[in-house]
Order: structure tokens, then sequence, then C-alpha cells
């Protein structure tokens, strides 16, 4: 990112910070997620089978905990997670938040142990996250028949499941168009869907955003829960009921701009 002529010493000092809290951010990120793949191969060999989710869920979950409380000591981030826990111990259902960027997920699943998440194929065969992943029993996306088929076995299972309903990261505000995925998937496991809000006051990883590209620090995220759906009957109506309460509900929220504005700059 560019400074303004005249900064001073105070700014370069401050910027060079910024850079070394950045890249030690990546760092820890790539580091934590490599040893837990590392361990949770042969975790995955040995562990009786009804273990394996739950201690890979758990490990994970611990991890990205301690991954975010790692970014706010060291004043990259400033998390208001809370009102997670409070779906703790509530029995199955959908979480659905809106997904302005790549922390999203870690943030849900940071303060969720027993939550399944649908992720990428490319990431379960990702050798930071494929082992640990897998441990876990998250989910592919690449077969939409298989993904439905065990999202709602997962479901009735006990579990909650980590579900965008946009299918991917935000590319217009405050949601884009909403996938009917979401609504088969309570249909058929007969779960309710509770809606998630997350507000941030930074581009940092949104939809066209460059991976090591230094956003300006520190970066606030708030997360609140919205209403709770009952399982719905017709697929179609209710996905595009829900798409309209996201975009009633997230009008007035505080939400970076698609595409960042600024992406572009040196």
């Amino acid at each position: 990112m560019s400074q303004a002529p005249g900064l001073g010493i105070p700014g370069i000092l401050r910027t060079l910070r910024e850079y070394l809290v950045f890249y030690s951010g990546l760092g820890l990120l790539a580091g934590i997620s490599l040893l837990w793949s590392v361990l949770a191969l042969p975790l995955s060999l040995v562990l009786p089978r009804k273990w394996k989710k739950q201690t890979g869920r758990m490990v994970i979950t611990m991890g990205f905990r301690m991954y975010l409380q790692a970014l706010s000591i060291m004043g990259a981030c400033r998390f208001e997670l809370k009102a997670l826990d409070t779906l703790q111990g509530e029995p199955p259902m959908i979480i659905a938040p809106n997904h302005p960027s790549l922390l999203d997920a870690l943030m849900v699943i940071s303060r969720l142990p027993n939550l399944a998440c649908i992720m990428k194929a490319e990431l379960v065969d990702n050798v930071f996250f494929g082992a640990g992943a897998r441990l876990a029993g998250y989910i592919r996306n690449d077969s939409l028949r298989g993904m439905i088929h065990l999202a709602v076995e997962d479901l009735r299972g006990g579990s909650h499941l980590l579900l965008f309903p946009e299918g991917t990261r935000s590319n217009r505000r405050p949601i884009g168009t909403v996938r009917g995925s979401i609504a088969l998937i309570a249909k058929e496991a007969r779960v309710p869907i509770q809606t998630v809000f997350i507000e941030t006051d930074s581009a940092f990883l949104t939809k066209g955003w460059p991976f090591f590209r230094k956003p300006s620090m520190p970066i606030h995220y708030r997360v609140h829960l919205g209403r709770r759906f009952d399982p719905p009957t017709d697929v179609r109506g209710f996905t595009s009921e829900l798409e309209r309460y996201f975009q009633s509900a997230l009008a007035e929220a505080k939400l970076p701009l698609f595409p960042p504005k600024d992406v572009h700059s040196p």
C-alpha cells in the first residue's frame, strides 16, 4: 500500500509493524494448519471411528480460537464473537452466515466444536488442511448429490452444519444470490436454519482481494444472531424468502464495498 509523502518516521514505523504483524499472522495460520495435518494423519489410522470426528473438530476449534486470539493480541484484528457461544449445546441446525471474507468460517468454527463444515474439494485435498478436514468429517462440495447426502446424515447424527447460503464469498452488497441447497438440506434433515450476521469495516480477503495484500489494521469483526427459521417445506419459495431476509437485515450493516474500491491500488 503506498504511503503519503511526508508521512514521517512514526508512520513508517507503524507501516513496518503492520507488515510484520500481517506476515506473522499468515505464517502462524500456515504453521498451525500444517502441524495439525501432520498429527491428524496418524490419528485417523489409530483412533476408533466414533472418536475421529469429535477429536478432529475439537482440535480445529481450539486451534482457530488460539489463532484468532493471537491476531487480537498482535493488534491485527478485534473480534466480537460471543453471540455464537449461545448456540453451543443446541439441537442440530444449519448455521447460515453471510460471507464477506475468508475469515468467516474460522470465526464460526472457533466457537462451535460440534460443527460440520462444507469445504471446497481442493481444500480437502490441500496439504495444509486436508488431513485435519478429513479427520473432522468435513464435507467435500465437488458432488452436489453426495454433499447433500453427507450433510443430512451429519445433521441427523446430532451435529451443527456450517453452510454459507451464497455458497461462496459475497460478490455484491449486502449479499449475493442464495442457493437452494441450504433449503433442500434443511428440508431433508428436518432441522431449522439459524441465520448469522457478520459485519466488518475492512475489505480484507473479500472477493477480489489479493491474498498477500496487507490491509489497514486493526480490522473489526462483529457477529450477531438473526432469525431462526423452521425447516422449510417449499425449497424454492424458502430460498427466495431467505435471500430477501438477508438483504433486509443487512441493509444497514457495516460491510465492505464489492468489489473493494482500492483493491488495485499500488
